[in-house]
């Protein structure tokens, strides 16, 4: 593989599609809000919650690729396949936590933008960006890959 392709040649990076999505979501919710959450419930506790727990998981994930001494975003290349911690289970926690981060947004401020914004994140992260980094994963490393792949979901 030439070095100057040896990255999964994603259509987005992923940080930049979450901050637009969740952009986009506020943004409409200020212009025609869309609350669904009953009076009274406990939005910004639960909300909250969701958000610590899916900005940990991201922080946990970030750790994790450090200590691997691989490349986070998927414009440089990678240098390893985790396969431990959260990676047992999942092949892409970092992105389900940005997922947990945007529903705990729509509880949190009480929008259902940040539903439709979480659909759109899924599309675009799935397609334009999974797709993309499991081909090259396979291309560059092979029969591991594709046997972690066989073990490990792709979402959970």
């Amino acid at each position: 593989m030439p070095a100057d392709k040896d990255h999964p040649d994603v259509i987005v990076l992923p940080p930049v599609a979450l901050a637009v999505c969740v952009a986009a979501a506020w943004l409409a919710g200020r212009l025609w809000p869309a609350p669904f959450l009953p009076e009274g419930f406990a939005r910004w506790a639960v909300g909250g919650a969701l958000i610590a727990a899916g900005l940990a998981t991201e922080l946990w994930a970030l750790l994790h690729f450090r200590r691997a001494g691989t490349a986070v975003l998927p414009i440089r290349p990678t240098r390893a396949i985790l396969s431990t911690g959260l990676y047992r289970w999942s092949r892409n926690p970092i992105y389900l936590a940005m997922f947990v981060v945007v529903f705990g947004l729509a509880v949190a401020l009480d929008s259902l933008w940040f539903f439709a914004a979480l659909g759109v994140l899924f599309v675009v992260l799935r397609w334009g960006v999974v797709a993309r980094e499991e081909a090259y994963l396979a291309r560059k490393f092979g029969a591991e890959y594709r046997d972690y792949a066989r073990r490990v979901r792709r979402w959970i």
